[in-house]
């Protein structure tokens, strides 16, 4: 059932965090589904600019809506993840998103708010909520690259200001981490001071965490083991996850954790297994890796068993 992104965030909020998850193919829409139905936790599906051009969109929106008659029990929004303004507006025409994300967070203050309120008002008038980005995170992710130095956390005393003036529905904050597997380096963290100051300007607001991958390092080394060369990938600590749901995040995207099992599985498949050609072996195996991984997430996010409590506060859409 897919339900109203907003209907998710009032259930949640304070409660527990929910997870936005990126997907690009068929495994891991299987695996997704069947980790949330395990871990019985409602979910955000996201759909990245990225994504939507690697096969084409309707294919991702077929698969999705295949997956909802496959699993008739699984609570879901769907969401547009670092969209433009012109993805925006081609989402919210189509009538298949819960929600959108306008990342105008490279722009000055007053113009991410101008590009923000257009794209709200457009998505309000479809019923549509819309998520915004204050601060930017460093990284890469997709086609979005942000150096180091560009990087800025969200300033607390303006947040108040920019959600009141755009009218977005939640509020993507830049307090530490980073897109990408290398997010850390030496003692760097979270900054839950700069969190708990933004709660306090923007009270039951629902807050977003963007570049929550915590880069298992047992999935590194198992990679790096079979071929691969990822050294100093380091990530979010996943036990702070509740911390920050307690402080008012809402929603924690997480996309480059689901890469590295992929990337784990298929290269461990392949150099045990050198005379297979065939790709449904390694994709099985995926698939079930893959829902493992996203039971445990939820668990950590503090939604596992939330379900039940999210269909009964939300309405299908």
């Amino acid at each position: 059932m897919i339900v109203s992104t907003n209907d998710i965030f009032k259930t949640a909020y304070g409660k527990f965090a929910v997870g936005a998850y990126n997907i690009n193919n068929l495994e891991q829409t299987m695996g997704l589904f069947q980790g949330c139905l395990d871990s019985q936790a409602p979910f955000i599906i996201q759909i990245s600019k990225g994504a939507r051009s690697y096969t084409h969109k309707t294919m991702l929106e077929g698969l999705i809506r295949s997956a909802e008659q496959v699993f008739p029990d699984a609570v879901f929004a769907v969401h547009l993840d670092h969209g433009d303004e012109e993805t925006c507006y081609d989402c919210i025409e189509s009538g298949f998103y819960s929600s959108v994300m306008i990342d105008a967070s490279h722009e000055d203050f007053e113009e991410n708010i101008a590009i923000t309120r257009r794209v709200v008002d457009a998505a309000h008038a479809k019923g549509i909520a819309v998520e915004a980005e204050l601060g930017q995170l460093g990284g890469v992710e997709e086609d979005i690259s942000v150096s180091e130095a560009d990087a800025k956390l969200t300033d607390p005393n303006t947040a108040r200001e920019f959600v009141e003036r755009s009218g977005c529905d939640s509020l993507a904050c830049a307090i530490g981490t980073s897109h990408g597997a290398f997010k850390f380096s030496g003692t760097q963290g979270l900054h839950f001071e700069v969190l708990q100051e933004i709660q306090k300007n923007l009270p039951n607001f629902p807050l977003v965490m963007h570049g929550s991958s915590s880069v298992p390092q047992d999935e590194v080394e198992r990679i790096n083991r079979a071929g691969g060369n990822l050294q100093g990938a380091k990530g979010v600590d996943d036990k702070q996850f509740k911390d920050a749901a307690k402080m008012g995040v809402t929603k924690v995207n997480i996309d480059t954790d689901g890469r590295l099992v992929w990337t784990r599985v298929h290269r461990e498949h392949f150099m045990e297994h050198p005379e297979n050609f065939d790709l449904r072996k390694p994709g099985k195996v995926f698939m079930a890796e893959y829902a493992k991984f996203i039971a445990d997430k939820n668990e950590k996010l503090g939604s596992a068993g939330s379900l039940s409590e999210i269909r009964q506060n939300s309405k299908p859409l």
